[in-house]
């Protein structure tokens, strides 16, 4: 499990600045490359290793909603994010996909949140506060970083939701690369359609930059992380293996810190720590004593019970 965590936690800290080259053409544009090149990839893959493609309507139905979610749209958005906020930022406002998940796991799956939940959220959620300050005090829809704000949330919520159309897909047994590959192929297809709707031109930027970041974003962003991501939340559940999210702000701030000349101030740095904190309250479960150790407890007590 921890190789999985690990590659996550570094693949994706690092898609972050990878985006930002990409900028050099429109968000829906970069997007659906990325996500085509990507599903190629995948259906190569699948075709090669004879892999069962063959699924019902329904499933079809939550995987196109998969690739529409966690694929797509909240792509599109957290590109256009990037064009106010640095990458580090930005990473610090999607670590809150851990409060979402939470969230959407109690109006999906009927899953009620614990005390240390609530309590871990109002902390990140300070946290988050903390880090856009000075924004949030000159809160204003016309200002770059309350737009990125508000752009990055909705982005960091649909993936949520993206989330939870993937536990549903594992609890009907479907393997996360048939699923990935399928729900890419919807997103991609999706996007591109929008494209053509709005009138949206088709660039391709052949800059070496561009061209690098498209292949790392599509192999090592979208076909591998999001292959370890989906199989750590098929196991463990979306809350548990949301607990990546925690160090990416880490990773990403790091990077920024040195490709973006981004820097700390002292509430970013008290913002970040207090997202962090709150995150790790909320994903680190308590510990129950074990039966010999409550079995002895009760025996030295004088009335029998626990005191």
């Amino acid at each position: 499990m921890f190789g999985l965590y690990a590659a996550v936690v570094l693949i994706w800290g690092s898609t972050w600045i990878a985006i930002q080259y990409q900028l050099t053409v429109a968000p829906e544009v970069a997007v659906a490359l990325r996500f085509a090149l990507a599903t190629v990839i995948l259906m190569a893959w699948c075709v090669v290793r004879r892999l069962p493609m063959r699924f019902g309507m329904r499933d079809h139905f939550f995987m196109a909603a998969l690739g529409v979610c966690l694929f797509s749209l909240n792509y599109v958005l957290i590109y256009v994010a990037s064009a106010h906020l640095t990458s580090g930022l930005l990473a610090v406002v999607f670590s809150t996909i851990v409060i979402m998940n939470m969230v959407n796991g109690v109006i999906f799956f009927r899953r009620r949140p614990e005390t240390r939940t609530l309590i871990g959220a109002a902390i990140g959620l300070s946290g988050i506060a903390m880090v856009f300050a000075d924004d949030l005090a000159a809160f204003d829809l016309a200002t770059g970083g309350s737009i990125g704000l508000l752009v990055s949330l909705a982005g960091s919520y649909i993936a949520s939701l993206g989330n939870m159309a993937s536990a549903r897909n594992h609890e009907r047994g479907i393997p996360v690369l048939q699923a990935n590959a399928f729900g890419m192929l919807y997103g991609s297809v999706l996007l591109f359609a929008y494209i053509g709707l709005a009138g949206i031109p088709v660039t391709f930027d052949t800059s070496p930059s561009f061209i690098a970041a498209l292949v790392y974003l599509s192999l090592f962003g979208s076909v591998l992380a999001f292959g370890f991501y989906l199989t750590l939340l098929g196991k463990i559940g979306p809350d548990r293996a949301a607990y990546s999210s925690v160090m990416f702000p880490v990773v990403a701030l790091l990077l920024s810190t040195w490709f973006e000349d981004f820097h700390w101030t002292s509430h970013v740095i008290w913002g970040v720590g207090l997202t962090l904190v709150g995150n790790v309250v909320i994903l680190t479960k308590r510990v129950p004593k074990p039966a010999a150790a409550v079995l002895e407890q009760v025996a030295g007590s004088p009335t029998g019970l626990k005191p």
